[in-house]
């Protein structure tokens, strides 16, 4: 599966974006989809996952902000983060995980200033 993630940019504070991760083939049977983060200095942490069920993830620090959806018939999971803070910048990669193996798109720059 190759992955294509778009939507990253720069944002003021309290400010929103929405990320998409495209697919290169169906997503309806992938287990997990999920958006990961890594800020300058820190290990890269899950931030939004969402099964093949619909059931969704959240860190934290997001919880009330950012809310994950797949939209299968594009093939493509989005994440839409609302009232973004200067902690949430970052480069976001979108992930599949089919059980078995584990792909990854490349990243998209979010970066929020105060």
């Amino acid at each position: 599966v190759q992955l294509q993630a778009s939507g990253g940019g720069l944002v003021q504070a309290g400010g929103s974006l929405r990320l998409s991760c495209a697919a290169s083939r169906s997503i309806f049977s992938i287990n997990v989809m999920g958006w990961y983060r890594q800020a300058p200095g820190k290990q890269r942490e899950l931030v939004a996952a969402i099964t093949s069920g619909g059931t969704t993830n959240y860190v934290e620090s997001v919880k009330g902000r950012f809310t994950i959806f797949r939209d299968n018939a594009k093939n493509t999971v989005y994440l839409q983060m609302n009232s973004l803070k200067p902690e949430d910048t970052a480069v976001y990669y979108c992930n599949a995980w089919t059980g078995a193996y584990n792909y990854w798109g490349q990243g998209t720059l979010v970066t929020v200033s105060s």
